[in-house]
Protein backbone atom coordinates (compact mmCIF):
# COMPACT_ATOMS: atom_id res chain seq x y z
CA UNK A 1 0.00 0.00 0.00
CA UNK A 2 1.48 3.59 -0.87
CA UNK A 3 0.23 6.98 -0.29
CA UNK A 4 -0.91 8.87 -3.77
CA UNK A 5 -2.85 12.19 -5.08
CA UNK A 6 -5.86 11.68 -6.94
CA UNK A 7 -8.31 13.29 -8.88
CA UNK A 8 -11.56 12.63 -7.26
CA UNK A 9 -14.75 12.61 -8.87
CA UNK A 10 -16.92 13.00 -5.88
CA UNK A 11 -20.73 12.27 -7.53
CA UNK A 12 -21.69 12.64 -11.56
CA UNK A 13 -20.91 16.06 -12.51
CA UNK A 14 -18.75 17.17 -9.52
CA UNK A 15 -15.35 18.79 -10.48
CA UNK A 16 -12.31 17.10 -10.24
CA UNK A 17 -10.76 17.75 -6.41
CA UNK A 18 -7.27 16.60 -6.08
CA UNK A 19 -6.81 14.52 -2.51
CA UNK A 20 -4.61 11.81 -0.67
CA UNK A 21 -5.56 8.27 -1.19
CA UNK A 22 -4.46 4.80 -1.22
CA UNK A 23 -2.87 2.93 -3.57
CA UNK A 24 -2.95 -1.26 -3.47
CA UNK A 25 0.20 -3.34 -4.62
CA UNK A 26 0.30 -4.69 -7.86
CA UNK A 27 -1.91 -8.14 -8.65
CA UNK A 28 0.01 -10.64 -9.94
CA UNK A 29 -0.72 -9.58 -13.74
CA UNK A 30 -0.61 -6.01 -12.86
CA UNK A 31 1.80 -2.94 -13.37
CA UNK A 32 2.58 -0.35 -11.00
CA UNK A 33 3.26 3.12 -13.12
CA UNK A 34 4.23 6.49 -11.57
CA UNK A 35 2.69 8.72 -13.76
CA UNK A 36 5.03 11.49 -15.66
CA UNK A 37 1.86 13.11 -18.00
CA UNK A 38 -2.13 12.24 -18.47
CA UNK A 39 -3.63 13.63 -21.41
CA UNK A 40 -7.43 15.03 -20.91
CA UNK A 41 -9.93 13.40 -23.46
CA UNK A 42 -13.45 14.83 -23.99
CA UNK A 43 -14.79 11.26 -22.93
CA UNK A 44 -13.21 11.56 -19.49
CA UNK A 45 -15.51 14.54 -19.14
CA UNK A 46 -18.47 13.45 -20.71
CA UNK A 47 -18.35 9.76 -18.44
CA UNK A 48 -17.81 12.11 -15.69
CA UNK A 49 -21.25 14.10 -15.95
CA UNK A 50 -23.23 11.00 -17.36
CA UNK A 51 -21.44 8.46 -14.56
CA UNK A 52 -23.53 5.96 -12.43
CA UNK A 53 -23.96 7.37 -9.02
CA UNK A 54 -23.20 3.85 -7.26
CA UNK A 55 -20.06 3.76 -8.62
CA UNK A 56 -18.24 7.66 -6.97
CA UNK A 57 -16.39 8.47 -5.65
CA UNK A 58 -14.04 7.66 -8.93
CA UNK A 59 -10.82 8.20 -10.78
CA UNK A 60 -10.72 8.94 -14.36
CA UNK A 61 -8.17 9.16 -16.70
CA UNK A 62 -7.44 7.16 -19.25
CA UNK A 63 -4.21 8.93 -21.82
CA UNK A 64 -1.18 8.09 -18.75
CA UNK A 65 2.08 7.64 -19.27
CA UNK A 66 4.58 7.10 -16.87
CA UNK A 67 7.63 4.37 -15.44
CA UNK A 68 7.52 0.87 -14.15
CA UNK A 69 8.03 0.96 -10.47
CA UNK A 70 6.58 -2.25 -9.72
CA UNK A 71 5.56 -5.57 -11.31
CA UNK A 72 3.36 -8.88 -10.19
CA UNK A 73 4.65 -12.01 -10.12
CA UNK A 74 3.92 -13.15 -13.06
CA UNK A 75 4.13 -9.87 -15.37
CA UNK A 76 6.77 -10.67 -18.52
CA UNK A 77 6.76 -7.58 -21.06
CA UNK A 78 8.26 -5.06 -18.66
CA UNK A 79 10.27 -4.31 -15.90
CA UNK A 80 10.98 -1.52 -12.88
CA UNK A 81 12.29 1.56 -14.42
CA UNK A 82 10.66 0.69 -17.95
CA UNK A 83 8.98 3.89 -19.59
CA UNK A 84 5.20 3.18 -20.57
CA UNK A 85 2.19 4.70 -22.30
CA UNK A 86 -0.92 3.04 -20.46
CA UNK A 87 -4.05 2.22 -22.95
CA UNK A 88 -7.32 0.46 -22.80
CA UNK A 89 -7.82 -2.99 -21.18
CA UNK A 90 -8.50 -6.03 -22.76
CA UNK A 91 -8.89 -9.88 -21.75
CA UNK A 92 -6.69 -11.21 -24.26
CA UNK A 93 -8.50 -14.70 -25.11
CA UNK A 94 -12.02 -14.13 -26.58
CA UNK A 95 -12.46 -13.83 -30.22
CA UNK A 96 -11.56 -10.32 -31.12
CA UNK A 97 -8.19 -10.12 -29.04
CA UNK A 98 -7.58 -13.32 -30.63
CA UNK A 99 -8.25 -11.57 -34.19
CA UNK A 100 -6.36 -8.67 -33.25
CA UNK A 101 -8.93 -6.22 -32.36
CA UNK A 102 -9.19 -5.98 -29.00
CA UNK A 103 -11.01 -2.76 -28.88
CA UNK A 104 -13.85 -5.08 -29.31
CA UNK A 105 -13.10 -7.02 -26.71
CA UNK A 106 -16.29 -9.03 -25.18
CA UNK A 107 -14.80 -7.81 -21.73
CA UNK A 108 -14.49 -4.52 -22.48
CA UNK A 109 -17.18 -3.15 -20.21
CA UNK A 110 -16.64 -4.50 -17.33
CA UNK A 111 -12.29 -3.68 -17.84
CA UNK A 112 -12.55 -0.35 -18.15
CA UNK A 113 -16.25 1.00 -17.26
CA UNK A 114 -17.20 -1.08 -13.85
CA UNK A 115 -15.22 1.19 -11.94
CA UNK A 116 -12.56 -1.47 -10.99
CA UNK A 117 -11.35 -4.71 -11.65
CA UNK A 118 -12.93 -7.38 -13.55
CA UNK A 119 -13.68 -9.10 -10.00
CA UNK A 120 -15.20 -5.99 -8.22
CA UNK A 121 -12.61 -5.01 -6.53
CA UNK A 122 -10.54 -1.46 -6.64
CA UNK A 123 -6.91 -0.97 -5.87
CA UNK A 124 -7.97 2.78 -4.76
CA UNK A 125 -8.78 3.62 -1.38
CA UNK A 126 -10.21 6.85 -0.14
CA UNK A 127 -10.35 7.17 4.00
CA UNK A 128 -10.49 3.57 4.45
CA UNK A 129 -13.32 2.84 2.19
CA UNK A 130 -13.62 2.11 -1.50
CA UNK A 131 -12.49 4.33 -4.21
CA UNK A 132 -13.57 3.48 -7.80
CA UNK A 133 -10.89 3.42 -10.61
CA UNK A 134 -9.92 1.23 -13.54
CA UNK A 135 -11.24 3.63 -16.17
CA UNK A 136 -9.76 2.96 -19.58
CA UNK A 137 -8.15 0.12 -17.43
CA UNK A 138 -6.06 2.98 -16.07
CA UNK A 139 -7.58 5.90 -14.08
CA UNK A 140 -4.77 7.56 -14.88
CA UNK A 141 -5.54 11.35 -13.38
CA UNK A 142 -3.60 10.34 -10.29
CA UNK A 143 -0.19 10.10 -9.04
CA UNK A 144 0.35 6.30 -9.65
CA UNK A 145 -2.27 3.75 -10.99
CA UNK A 146 -2.20 -0.19 -10.95
CA UNK A 147 -2.51 -1.57 -14.04
CA UNK A 148 -3.36 -4.48 -16.14
CA UNK A 149 0.10 -5.76 -18.08
CA UNK A 150 -2.15 -5.90 -21.38
CA UNK A 151 -2.47 -1.88 -21.31
CA UNK A 152 0.82 -1.40 -20.54
CA UNK A 153 2.73 -0.60 -23.85
CA UNK A 154 6.63 0.13 -23.36
CA UNK A 155 8.09 2.98 -25.23
CA UNK A 156 11.78 4.61 -25.39
CA UNK A 157 12.70 6.67 -22.60
CA UNK A 158 13.56 9.70 -25.15
CA UNK A 159 10.00 9.89 -25.89
CA UNK A 160 9.01 13.21 -24.46
CA UNK A 161 5.93 12.55 -21.99
CA UNK A 162 3.68 15.08 -23.21
CA UNK A 163 3.52 13.06 -27.06
CA UNK A 164 3.26 9.51 -25.10
CA UNK A 165 0.14 10.28 -23.30
CA UNK A 166 -1.75 10.88 -26.23
CA UNK A 167 -0.79 8.17 -27.87
CA UNK A 168 -2.89 5.85 -25.62
CA UNK A 169 -6.21 6.93 -26.57
CA UNK A 170 -6.92 10.12 -28.86
CA UNK A 171 -4.03 9.30 -30.63
CA UNK A 172 -4.50 5.71 -31.59
CA UNK A 173 -8.38 6.48 -31.94
CA UNK A 174 -7.85 9.31 -34.59
CA UNK A 175 -5.01 7.81 -36.76
CA UNK A 176 -6.56 4.25 -36.00
CA UNK A 177 -9.53 4.96 -37.87
CA UNK A 178 -7.82 6.28 -40.92
CA UNK A 179 -4.44 3.52 -41.17
CA UNK A 180 -6.58 0.49 -39.78
CA UNK A 181 -10.18 0.93 -40.88
CA UNK A 182 -10.84 3.41 -43.37
CA UNK A 183 -7.08 2.33 -44.94
CA UNK A 184 -7.75 5.19 -47.46
CA UNK A 185 -5.66 5.02 -51.59
CA UNK A 186 -2.90 8.35 -51.91
CA UNK A 187 -5.03 10.81 -53.60
CA UNK A 188 -8.04 10.13 -51.98
CA UNK A 189 -10.19 12.94 -50.33
CA UNK A 190 -10.85 12.91 -46.39
CA UNK A 191 -12.82 14.85 -44.81
CA UNK A 192 -12.34 15.57 -40.77
CA UNK A 193 -15.68 16.92 -38.50
CA UNK A 194 -13.72 18.36 -35.85
CA UNK A 195 -10.63 19.65 -34.94
CA UNK A 196 -9.95 18.55 -31.54
CA UNK A 197 -7.38 15.88 -30.61
CA UNK A 198 -9.12 13.38 -32.17
CA UNK A 199 -10.12 15.24 -35.41
CA UNK A 200 -6.69 16.43 -35.88
CA UNK A 201 -4.87 13.08 -34.82
CA UNK A 202 -6.85 11.61 -37.93
CA UNK A 203 -6.27 14.67 -39.99
CA UNK A 204 -1.89 14.13 -39.41
CA UNK A 205 -2.38 10.55 -40.39
CA UNK A 206 -4.32 11.31 -43.63
CA UNK A 207 -1.39 13.46 -44.79
CA UNK A 208 1.30 11.14 -43.87
CA UNK A 209 -0.38 8.59 -46.23
CA UNK A 210 -0.59 10.96 -49.18
CA UNK A 211 -5.04 11.66 -49.30
CA UNK A 212 -5.75 14.75 -51.03
CA UNK A 213 -7.20 16.76 -50.41
CA UNK A 214 -7.78 16.59 -46.78
CA UNK A 215 -10.41 19.07 -45.32
CA UNK A 216 -10.76 20.02 -41.49
CA UNK A 217 -14.43 21.33 -40.11
CA UNK A 218 -14.21 23.29 -36.73
CA UNK A 219 -16.23 26.31 -35.67
CA UNK A 220 -13.04 27.91 -33.85
CA UNK A 221 -10.68 29.67 -36.01
CA UNK A 222 -7.43 28.46 -34.47
CA UNK A 223 -7.94 25.06 -34.43
CA UNK A 224 -8.51 25.78 -38.61
CA UNK A 225 -5.26 27.43 -38.68
CA UNK A 226 -3.93 24.34 -36.72
CA UNK A 227 -5.39 21.92 -39.11
CA UNK A 228 -4.27 23.77 -42.51
CA UNK A 229 -0.64 24.47 -40.76
CA UNK A 230 -0.79 20.49 -40.52
CA UNK A 231 -1.84 20.08 -43.76
CA UNK A 232 -5.17 20.56 -44.36
CA UNK A 233 -5.94 21.89 -48.12
CA UNK A 234 -8.79 23.89 -46.21
CA UNK A 235 -10.35 24.44 -42.69
CA UNK A 236 -13.87 25.64 -42.82
CA UNK A 237 -16.56 26.58 -39.73
CA UNK A 238 -19.47 24.22 -40.13
CA UNK A 239 -22.10 26.91 -41.41
CA UNK A 240 -24.88 27.14 -44.31
CA UNK A 241 -23.32 25.95 -47.22
CA UNK A 242 -20.88 23.56 -45.93
CA UNK A 243 -22.18 20.38 -47.40
CA UNK A 244 -21.70 22.28 -51.20
CA UNK A 245 -18.35 23.83 -50.34
CA UNK A 246 -17.01 20.29 -49.04
CA UNK A 247 -18.53 18.90 -52.10
CA UNK A 248 -16.43 21.35 -54.33
CA UNK A 249 -13.25 20.71 -52.59
CA UNK A 250 -13.60 16.68 -52.92
CA UNK A 251 -14.68 17.27 -56.27
CA UNK A 252 -18.07 15.94 -56.24
CA UNK A 253 -18.09 14.54 -52.45
CA UNK A 254 -15.42 13.11 -50.25
CA UNK A 255 -14.03 9.34 -50.19
CA UNK A 256 -13.65 9.50 -46.62
CA UNK A 257 -15.18 11.46 -43.80
CA UNK A 258 -14.29 11.10 -40.31
CA UNK A 259 -17.11 12.16 -37.60
CA UNK A 260 -15.51 12.97 -33.88
CA UNK A 261 -18.16 15.75 -32.91
CA UNK A 262 -21.31 13.01 -32.18
CA UNK A 263 -23.65 15.69 -33.07
CA UNK A 264 -26.53 13.92 -34.83
CA UNK A 265 -26.82 16.96 -37.66
CA UNK A 266 -23.23 16.85 -38.62
CA UNK A 267 -23.47 12.90 -38.92
CA UNK A 268 -26.33 13.73 -41.31
CA UNK A 269 -24.34 16.36 -42.98
CA UNK A 270 -21.25 13.95 -43.41
CA UNK A 271 -23.60 11.83 -45.47
CA UNK A 272 -24.61 14.50 -48.06
CA UNK A 273 -20.77 15.44 -48.41
CA UNK A 274 -19.82 11.56 -49.70
CA UNK A 275 -19.04 10.68 -52.58
CA UNK A 276 -21.01 7.76 -54.58
CA UNK A 277 -19.43 4.28 -52.31
CA UNK A 278 -17.97 6.60 -49.84
CA UNK A 279 -17.31 5.75 -46.64
CA UNK A 280 -18.08 7.51 -42.86
CA UNK A 281 -16.52 6.65 -39.81
CA UNK A 282 -18.48 7.68 -36.99
CA UNK A 283 -15.78 8.38 -33.49
CA UNK A 284 -17.57 11.06 -31.57
CA UNK A 285 -19.87 9.71 -28.14
CA UNK A 286 -23.29 10.52 -28.83
CA UNK A 287 -27.12 9.81 -28.96
CA UNK A 288 -29.46 8.32 -31.80
CA UNK A 289 -28.50 9.65 -35.17
CA UNK A 290 -31.45 8.80 -38.11
CA UNK A 291 -30.43 8.68 -41.89
CA UNK A 292 -32.46 8.44 -44.72
CA UNK A 293 -32.44 4.83 -45.92
CA UNK A 294 -32.89 5.64 -49.26
CA UNK A 295 -29.85 8.30 -49.75
CA UNK A 296 -27.57 5.55 -48.19
CA UNK A 297 -28.62 3.01 -50.47
CA UNK A 298 -28.73 5.29 -53.13
CA UNK A 299 -25.06 6.34 -52.97
CA UNK A 300 -23.65 3.13 -51.68
CA UNK A 301 -22.67 4.80 -48.44
CA UNK A 302 -20.60 2.23 -45.76
CA UNK A 303 -20.91 3.76 -42.09
CA UNK A 304 -18.17 2.95 -39.72
CA UNK A 305 -18.39 2.71 -36.46
CA UNK A 306 -15.19 2.58 -34.37
CA UNK A 307 -13.43 2.52 -31.03
CA UNK A 308 -9.55 3.37 -30.07
CA UNK A 309 -9.12 3.26 -33.77
CA UNK A 310 -9.76 -0.34 -34.27
CA UNK A 311 -6.13 -0.49 -32.94
CA UNK A 312 -3.79 -3.38 -31.39
CA UNK A 313 -1.73 -1.24 -29.23
CA UNK A 314 0.75 -2.76 -28.29
CA UNK A 315 1.54 -2.92 -32.80
CA UNK A 316 -0.19 0.14 -33.49
CA UNK A 317 1.49 2.46 -30.50
CA UNK A 318 4.96 2.01 -31.86
CA UNK A 319 3.97 2.45 -35.40
CA UNK A 320 2.78 6.14 -34.51
CA UNK A 321 5.45 6.60 -32.49
CA UNK A 322 7.71 5.75 -36.22
CA UNK A 323 5.58 8.31 -37.87
CA UNK A 324 6.45 10.74 -35.03
CA UNK A 325 10.22 10.42 -35.57
CA UNK A 326 9.54 10.68 -38.76
CA UNK A 327 7.83 14.46 -38.72
CA UNK A 328 4.85 12.86 -40.57
CA UNK A 329 2.72 12.83 -37.01
CA UNK A 330 3.94 15.90 -34.53
CA UNK A 331 1.25 15.28 -31.46
CA UNK A 332 3.36 17.89 -29.65
CA UNK A 333 1.51 20.79 -31.57
CA UNK A 334 -1.94 19.92 -30.15
CA UNK A 335 -0.65 19.52 -26.65
CA UNK A 336 -0.47 22.49 -23.69
CA UNK A 337 1.12 21.19 -20.75
CA UNK A 338 -0.67 21.37 -17.54
CA UNK A 339 0.36 21.27 -13.77
CA UNK A 340 -1.62 18.13 -12.39
CA UNK A 341 -2.57 20.33 -9.40
CA UNK A 342 -4.18 22.26 -11.64
CA UNK A 343 -6.76 20.20 -13.39
CA UNK A 344 -9.51 22.31 -13.02
CA UNK A 345 -7.76 25.12 -15.30
CA UNK A 346 -6.47 22.48 -17.90
CA UNK A 347 -10.68 21.15 -18.08
CA UNK A 348 -11.57 25.14 -18.74
CA UNK A 349 -9.24 25.58 -21.33
CA UNK A 350 -10.33 22.18 -23.09
CA UNK A 351 -14.25 23.00 -22.82
CA UNK A 352 -13.60 26.82 -23.80
CA UNK A 353 -11.67 25.67 -26.99
CA UNK A 354 -8.74 27.67 -26.37
CA UNK A 355 -6.97 24.16 -25.88
CA UNK A 356 -6.73 21.57 -28.38
CA UNK A 357 -5.13 18.87 -26.19
CA UNK A 358 -4.46 19.37 -22.58
CA UNK A 359 -1.53 16.77 -21.06
CA UNK A 360 -1.29 17.01 -17.15
CA UNK A 361 2.53 16.84 -15.44
CA UNK A 362 3.68 15.19 -12.78
CA UNK A 363 6.87 16.23 -10.73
Amino acid sequence: MRRVRAAVTETPGAPFTVRDADLEDPRPHEVLVRMTAAGICHTDLGMRDTWPRHLTPMVFGHEGTGRVEAVGTEVTGVIPGDHVCLTFASCGTCEQCAAGHPAYCHASRALNFSGGRDDGTTPLSLDGAPLHAGFFGQSSFATHAVVHERGVVKVSSDLPAAVAAPLGCGGQTGAGTVLNRLRPEPGSSLVVLGAGGVGLSALMAAVAVGCDPVVAVDPVASRRALATGLGARAALAPGDGLTAALRDLTDGGAHHVVETTGRPEMARRAVGALRPRGELALLGLGGEVTFDVMGLLAKGVRVHGVVEGDSDPGRFIPELIGLHRRGLFPLERLVTTFPFEDIGAAVAAMEDGSVVKPVLTFA
